[in-house]
């Protein structure tokens, strides 16, 4: 069972972005920064860039202790590295964290491969790695949102607490991973099953709004999907239009998704990890929360009032904190 929460509305890192800062925008309705944020772009290994948007810590650094981990985010589909520097971003690196959004390929400012989807959860999962190997001297905290936390949780089940000799680590070591309103470890098809036999109208309104993309056409189906219903017009609309622009191609190809899954367990269970959800998501239900938490062997911390964009709904703050309470008794 899931921890239910009910709220009551009231050291330095050198980076090493090899491809040049500034670039054309690929998006009609490019993200603007907010004051502290800027944005660059690391090349992978296959010569294609990543957007990165990054906030450091406004706190002086205590050289005689320890340093709180950098925090690393990963998005979901029809996101990108915006959705994180809206709220979270800013919230974070007010707390001292070190901040880094990633837009994965094909999404938002980075470059798109070749083909007609952006990657596989072991290519999205590798460019996350490779992002971390070169730019991070500390393990991170890996956050990912919907199928980001499924990204995350391939990297976590490919990492090795002891790396045999003849092999490389390619997945860097973790402080800790936070799986917020994920996609669970079986993916998304159990979701679905269970919407058309429990709720057939819901089933038919998220098949419309995600798979028919109806979500960028209407303002209702686009709250209903992603947001509280209390959340004004004007944000609705605003992140609308930015949803639009931000996943050129899709993040999979979710026959071939479906038909990779269940993800592995992991086997670095010194990683420790965070499964939140919320009580009105309309994406991912009680059960798949549920299947996560059992998965990892963690209960699972459901908020109430809060709906499946918990980064960007209008109680952003509620999960934000709860995150925060969770990273301040991560072992030190």
């Amino acid at each position: 069972m899931a921890i239910v929460l009910s709220i009551q509305h009231t050291p330095k890192m050198t980076l090493n972005p090899f491809a040049v800062l500034n670039k054309p925008p690929k998006t009609r309705v490019p993200y603007e920064l907010k004051q502290g944020q800027s944005r660059i772009f690391h090349q992978l290994p296959s010569g294609l860039n990543m957007e990165v948007i990054i906030q450091k810590s406004i706190k002086e650094k205590d050289p005689d202790s320890k340093n709180d981990p950098p925090l690393v985010f990963v998005h979901g589909s029809y996101h990108s590295a915006w959705c994180w520097a809206e709220h979270w971003l800013p919230f974070f690196s007010n707390s001292g964290f070190d901040c880094f959004a990633l837009s994965l390929l094909g999404q938002g400012e980075s470059d798109a491969p070749s083909g007609t989807v952006a990657g596989t959860l072991q290519t999205h999962a590798g460019d996350v790695a490779d992002f971390i190997e070169r730019n991070l001297r500390l393990p991170p905290v890996l956050l990912g949102h919907s199928f980001g936390g499924l990204i995350i949780q391939y990297y976590i089940a490919n990492m090795r607490h002891k790396p045999l000799p003849e092999m490389q680590n390619l997945y860097p070591k973790l402080k800790g991973a936070a799986l917020i309103c994920s996609v669970p470890p079986s993916g998304n098809s159990g979701l679905v099953w269970r919407y058309l036999f429990s709720k057939p109208i819901a089933a038919f309104k998220v098949t419309r709004s995600l798979a028919a993309k109806a979500f960028q056409t209407s303002l209702p189906l686009c709250r209903e999907t992603f947001f509280s219903a209390t959340m004004e017009d004007n944000l609705v609309l605003r992140y609308q239009e930015l949803m639009k622009e931000s996943s050129r191609m899709p993040l999979f190809d979710l026959r071939k998704l479906n038909a990779s899954l269940p993800v592995p367990k992991m086997t670095d269970y010194s990683t420790e990890i965070l499964v939140l959800g919320a009580k009105d998501d309309f994406i991912v239900d009680a059960e798949g929360l549920d299947e996560t938490g059992r998965f990892y062997g963690v209960p699972p911390i459901c908020i109430e009032g809060v709906a499946h964009d918990m980064m960007l709904d209008c109680s952003w703050k509620e999960g934000a904190n709860v995150i925060l309470s969770w990273l301040n008794g991560l072992s030190r």
